[in-house]
């Protein structure tokens, strides 16, 4: 179905309300929710509302996209759809590219001012909001962008920024439109969704195979995610959000929420600074409290504050989907991948259990916790010695929740091409040992490995020849020998990047780069305690320092 024919769908319809005033066109994107959305109660105010969400192919058949970003988005959607009907007012989802389809809506209905939230995305997005500006400007269109999070639009400097993003989170909510008038001849709620209903993956081109046990989208789930978490879940969130297996309850699970528009930033910061309110009140009183939840909420509101400085890099400097922050590191890792080592990593099949355990169990839910997020990518930039751009697109595609300035942030972070942060090199060992003890979760996601015994679980290479034949698992048959030695890609990766900070371009990059986007706040969000490892057990190899958790979780 082409963009045109949605977009004249209701040829012959009036274009005017009664009192001939024109509509006013919302355009949602990964804002998809009623609850603080300033450009929908801005356009409400202004006269009938034309709301739209665009199936566009050049985003859905980006790289970085997949299936369960799409069964997400239209679970949000399908959850906006009925909060607007409850207000009178339909939702257009129409397929094509944006200025097409604008153009289409503004023959039809001949709505002068559009409406939408500033997006920071990928340049395929970016390029789209350029052609769309250059619509506008041809067709005398007002585009009002509105910010929705701490992002700032043309920074100048970082200096100050905290504080820009303190005012906006404490500024108060925008309330819902209680109603919202259309456009007459538009069509009822129900009418116009039998007749632009959800589109699905196949039909929509879009890669990617479906994910049962991936989180299901909507603003009224994100809400009833945030609550449990605030009075239930979140109680022992500081020590398990490090643990691939408890995480997946402590951590708030609001990261798609918060990439797609589920729910907005601000309402999941004043959320949590009232929760803390009330367990200051509940203490000053002399009521019991478990001493657990401040430190929970203190490091979930750290997390809060670190979401929107990545994404801010991304806005200030979008080449960092495609070049290295740090341009010394230009040509450090081979051009080409090593097709070997890059596919066993994306199935999962390292030789390494907690990689691959972490990578399988992605594979399944579209989510894993932060911590085991870096040591994937650690290992593949370290251990593999693969370009963060050989996989980058790829990981995108695994995570329900990729949010694109905290994506490549991170993924250049944890690869060493910032130039300002310090090599930190994960032992895939040493996390098993530390976050999966009782070796629960690699058995569960590497079930091949079910009869061996826990004293060799984190390395079964380890084991004795008898050992493998005792147990039933033998290595290079049933579960790979390690891709590579942890110790010795240890110490070339320090090698490597030893030798490159020593020289004169990249010690001058990282100033430049500490300039641009460095934080201006002291200190980082607290790092949790890792788990006391089980006396006996054989040693991991060595560790770099672990760094702390710098994304939502």
């Amino acid at each position: 179905m082409g963009a045109r024919r949605d977009a004249t769908a209701f040829a012959g319809r009036a274009a005017m309300t009664p009192s001939g005033a024109p509509p006013q066109l919302v355009w949602f994107k990964r804002d998809l929710r009623v609850h603080d959305h300033a450009p929908l109660a801005q356009a409400a105010g202004h006269g009938p509302v034309l709301a739209l969400y665009v199936y566009e192919p050049s985003v859905l058949r980006a790289p970085q996209s997949d299936a369960c970003h799409l069964g997400y988005v239209n679970d949000c959607l399908a959850a906006l759809r009925a909060a607007l009907a409850r207000r009178g007012c339909p939702l257009l989802v129409l397929e094509g590219e944006c200025p097409e389809v604008l153009e289409g809506l503004r023959r039809v209905h001949g709505f002068r001012t559009l409406w939408s939230h500033e997006e920071t995305g990928l340049e395929v997005t970016w390029a789209r909001d350029r052609r769309v500006a250059a619509w506008c400007r041809a067709q005398g269109v007002a585009w009002h962008e509105l910010p929705q999070n701490g992002v700032v639009r043309r920074l100048r400097q970082r200096d100050g920024w905290a504080r820009r993003w303190e005012a906006r989170m404490a500024a108060p909510q925008v309330p819902a439109p209680p109603r919202i008038a259309a456009p007459a001849g538009l069509g009822t709620p129900d009418e116009v969704a039998a007749r632009h209903p959800l589109r699905d993956a196949a039909s929509l081109g879009v890669a990617g195979g479906p994910r049962p046990a991936a989180e299901r989208g909507g603003e009224p789930r994100a809400q009833a995610l945030l609550d449990s978490f605030l009075h239930e879940r979140g109680l022992d969130y500081r020590r398990a959000m490090a643990s691939p297996l408890d995480g997946a309850q402590a951590c708030s699970r609001l990261s798609a929420a918060l990439a797609w528009g589920a729910i907005s930033l601000r309402t999941v910061f004043q959320a949590a600074e009232q929760r803390r309110a009330e367990l200051r009140e509940a203490v000053a009183e002399g009521r019991p409290v478990d001493p657990r939840w401040p430190a929970a909420l203190q490091s979930f509101g750290a997390r809060l504050r670190w979401h929107c400085h990545f994404m801010q890099k991304l806005e200030d400097e979008p080449r960092i989907e495609f070049e290295p922050f740090s341009r010394a590191c230009e040509g450090l890792r081979d051009a080409a991948p090593d097709a070997a080592r890059l596919q066993a990593w994306c199935a999962g099949h390292t030789g390494y259990p907690m990689v691959d355990a972490c990578m399988r169990a992605l594979h399944a839910g579209a989510w894993i916790n932060f911590r085991m997020r870096a040591m994937l990518v650690s290992f593949a930039a370290y251990h593999l010695w693969l370009d963060w751009r050989h996989f980058a697109a790829w990981l995108a595609r695994q995570f329900i929740d990729f949010e694109p300035g905290i994506h490549y942030s991170q993924v250049q972070m944890q690869s060493g091409t910032t130039g300002i942060n310090t090599v930190r090199i994960y032992s895939p060992a040493r996390q098993a040992l530390d976050q999966d003890p009782d070796g629960v979760f690699i058995r569960r996601w590497v079930p091949e490995l079910a009869a061996v015994p826990l004293a060799h679980l984190a390395e079964p290479h380890t084991m004795p020849a008898a050992l493998q034949r005792h147990c039933g698992v033998h290595i290079g048959r049933d579960y790979p020998a390690p891709i590579v030695d942890h110790a010795s890609a240890y110490r070339a990766a320090h090698e490597r990047f030893a030798a490159l900070r020593r020289t004169a371009l990249a010690r001058a990059e990282a100033e430049r780069v500490q300039q641009r986007h460095g934080s201006r706040r002291s200190g980082l969000p607290p790092t949790p305690r890792p788990r006391r490892r089980r006396s006996g057990a054989p040693d991991p190899g060595t560790q770099g320092s672990l760094w702390p958790e710098e994304n939502p979780s």
